[in-house]
């Protein structure tokens, strides 16, 4: 299963689980094991290099799942939790980009500054007159 770019794990390190679901599929007479619940074990993964399997644990923990049970069919589901553990890991490994500080432009700050004086101005209005009491 390709994670991202050249990274990818074997399926044989994800575990399958199928159990009843409680949405489609779970209620109907002839009962089936529809929800899948796949799970993948970082820290015995042979695919992963130290670095990627401490930045998924950092944000995930050691142990990945997903679950499905959209569908009546535990083929299908099977399909969308591999799908969706595969969006958790690439998610997790996805190395962000530093934020760099910016500063307003001097327009943008002469804008600011002009809206103050407006907003001011309004609420001196509102005021009654000083001198009349």
């Amino acid at each position: 299963m390709v994670i991202r770019g050249r990274t990818a794990i074997p399926l044989r390190e994800v575990k399958l689980r199928a159990s009843r679901s409680s949405g489609p599929g779970g209620q109907h007479a002839n009962v089936t094991a529809s929800r899948v619940e796949a799970s993948f074990d970082v820290e015995a993964s042979d695919a992963l290099s130290p670095t990627q399997k401490a930045r998924i644990i950092e944000r995930l923990g050691p142990v990945v799942t997903a679950v499905a049970q959209d569908e009546r069919s535990q083929t299908r589901n099977r399909e969308l939790a591999l799908e969706r553990l595969r969006g958790r890991l690439a998610a997790a490994l996805a190395v962000q980009r530093p934020r760099h500080a910016t500063r307003p432009s001097a327009a943008a700050v002469a804008r600011g500054r002009a809206a103050k004086q407006r907003r001011s101005e309004r609420k001196a209005q509102r005021r009654p007159p000083s001198g009349e009491l």
